[in-house]
């Protein structure tokens, strides 16, 4: 599966606990990162500075649904079963 351009729900619903660039203790579950832009586009996407665990994350239906809003349901579900 492809990621759907403009979604962002990955870089929302999960906590992440790499540090990212201007965000050292990592991005709390539910908060928008910084790094993601107004057209939820990751400004880091191409950058060495981009975390591991975010290159390690591939779009899947299972995880992302069939829309930014299933997506967001998925993966705050998967956020508190494994927190």
């Amino acid at each position: 599966m492809d990621c759907r351009l403009g979604c962002g729900a990955c870089c929302i619903a999960p906590s992440i606990s790499s540090p990212l660039p201007g965000l050292p203790l990592g991005k709390a579950a539910g908060v928008r990162c910084r790094h993601l832009t107004e057209a939820s586009l990751c400004a880091l996407f191409d950058s060495p500075e981009r975390p591991q665990v975010c290159h390690a994350f591939k779009a899947d239906a299972l995880v992302c649904g069939s829309s930014h809003d299933e997506a967001m349901q998925i993966l705050v579900r998967l956020e508190q079963e494994t927190a």
